[in-house]
C-alpha cells in the first residue's frame, strides 16, 4: 500500500511543469520559508512570540535528532533506491524513513499552532504540502511522511506541556538578546509562558 500509494503521487512528476516547479521550490526551501516566518515573529513580534520562536526551534532540534536514531535504528532505502521513479532532483541515498524535511515542518508549524493559532495554522498547511512535495519529488515513501508528521506531533506537544520546566532557557535567550545594542526590542515583560 506504501508505494502504491507512492506511485499514485510520484507518477504526476514530470506531467505538470507547474506543479513540479512548486513541488520542487517547496522541497528544497522549506526550511527557509520557516526560518523567515520564525526570524520575522522574533524581530517584529511580541515578547511571548520570541518566547514561542525559542520553543519551536528545541522542538524541530528535537524531532530532528529522534529522527537521526530513528535512522540508525531502522533503515528503509528510499523509493529511487529499490524503484524506478520520476526522480525531480537527486539526493543522498541515506534512510529513507523517517523524512528530516517533513519532521522539521511539522515540529516548527505545530509548536507555533499550540501558542498561535492563525501563523500556525499557515504554517502547518505549508507543512502539509512540504510533505506531499517528498512523496512528488520521489526522495520518500508516504509512510515515511506520516511517521514525520508523528515525531513532529510527539515533539511538539511534549516540549509544550513541560514548557514551564524549560521556561529558563527562551528567558535567558531573550534577555541576552535585549543587552545587544541597536536591535529591535520589545519592553513587554512575561514572567512566565
Amino acid at each position: 500500500m506504501n508505494y502504491h500509494i507512492f506511485q499514485a503521487i510520484n507518477q504526476l512528476a514530470g506531467h505538470h511543469p507547474f506543479i513540479d516547479k512548486v513541488m520542487i521550490l517547496t522541497t528544497q526551501y522549506a526550511f527557509i520559508v520557516y526560518a523567515i516566518v520564525l526570524l520575522l515573529m522574533w524581530f517584529f513580534g511580541k515578547e511571548q512570540h520570541k518566547y514561542s520562536v525559542v520553543y519551536a526551534a528545541i522542538t524541530g532540534g528535537l524531532g530532528l535528532l529522534i529522527n537521526f536514531v530513528i535512522g540508525h535504528i531502522y533503515y528503509e532505502p528510499r523509493p529511487f533506491v529499490t524503484h524506478k521513479v520520476h526522480l525531480l532532483i537527486q539526493h543522498a541515498k541515506d534512510a529513507s524513513f523517517p523524512s528530516d524535511h517533513t519532521t522539521g515542518a511539522f515540529s516548527l508549524a505545530l509548536a507555533i499552532l499550540l501558542r498561535h493559532r492563525k501563523i500556525g495554522l499557515s504554517m502547518l498547511l505549508f507543512a502539509i504540502v512540504t510533505g506531499i512535495s517528498r512523496i512528488y519529488v520521489g526522495h520518500h515513501y508516504p509512510f515515511d511522511v506520516l511517521g514525520s508528521m508523528v515525531v513532529g506531533l510527539f515533539v511538539s506537544t511534549l516540549i509544550y506541556k513541560f514548557s514551564s520546566l524549560l521556561n529558563p532557557i527562551p528567558k535567558t535567550i531573550i534577555y541576552i538578546y535585549n543587552q545587544i545594542p541597536l536591535v529591535p526590542k520589545t519592553k513587554q515583560k512575561i514572567s512566565h509562558y
